[in-house]
């Protein structure tokens, strides 16, 4: 049988941010959301990026092991859960090596879809754009019930997540709505860690590139200090 192949749109090879120590990072070309604030709108594209198979991937991962042996690899993207069966098999084939893996989602694909490629990744980073359903759509194009199940079947599965919320002035930079999702989380003892995230302008230049309308053209970033005053509603969750 042929080797399974997937679309990839970068590799990271001392990634410090997504995920616990330092980690190899595989982008994932693809993604079904249009997030207005997006910094890679370049990974949408389905048919976009390069092709590779696991191997290949597994060799520029294993390359790096004296690097990420104190970390792991993480699968962002994009949207990683879109090709859920060449995620698996790389899961597959990093559990083989003795990798941590982690799978950075938000949780937009069905669990239908999802759900092997979770439970194989040994953590999840999920991004929850918004609870409130209306807004995500605005925001996403697409609903949040999707990312509130992938959270649900977390707890339910006992499996270790780190939250993500981007914070954009004019749209989630609201305190209020910030302590409802403090509140909402409270429940979730999955939860190990909630990182906010502030909205920022350097992917504003790929927009123009690519010749889309960016709406938050003259949207500034949030305040170092609204900053501050919003994470310590998430102090709580500081264990990874």
């Amino acid at each position: 049988m042929a080797e399974i192949t997937g679309r990839i749109h970068s590799f990271e090879s001392f990634g410090t941010l997504d995920g616990p120590g330092v980690r190899y990072i595989v982008f994932l070309q693809g993604c079904a959301l249009r997030c207005c604030y997006c910094h890679n709108p370049d990974t949408w594209d389905v048919k976009g990026g390069q092709e590779f198979t696991v191997s290949e991937v597994m060799q520029k991962i294993i390359s790096c092991r004296s690097y990420i042996k104190s970390g792991g690899v993480t699968f962002s993207g994009g949207e990683p859960l879109l090709q859920a069966r060449f995620v698996l098999a790389l899961l597959d084939a990093c559990r083989a090596e003795g990798l941590h893996t982690a799978v950075d989602t938000a949780g937009s694909v069905p669990l239908s879809v999802s759900a092997e490629v979770i439970s194989k990744s040994d953590m999840l980073l999920l991004d929850i754009k918004s609870l409130d359903d209306e807004l995500c759509r605005a925001m996403t194009g697409q609903g949040n019930s999707n990312t509130l199940e992938t959270l649900r079947f977390c707890e339910e599965s006992g499996k270790s997540v780190w939250i993500r919320h981007v914070v954009v002035p004019g749209l989630t930079a609201d305190m209020e709505s910030l302590k409802r999702l403090a509140e909402y989380l409270e429940k979730f003892s999955c939860v190990r860690r909630v990182e906010l995230l502030g909205y920022h302008k350097f992917g504003e230049y790929k927009w123009d590139a690519l010749g889309f309308s960016n709406t938050l053209k003259e949207t500034p970033e949030p305040g170092a200090e609204f900053m501050r005053e919003a994470q310590t509603l998430f102090d709580g969750w500081k264990n990874y």
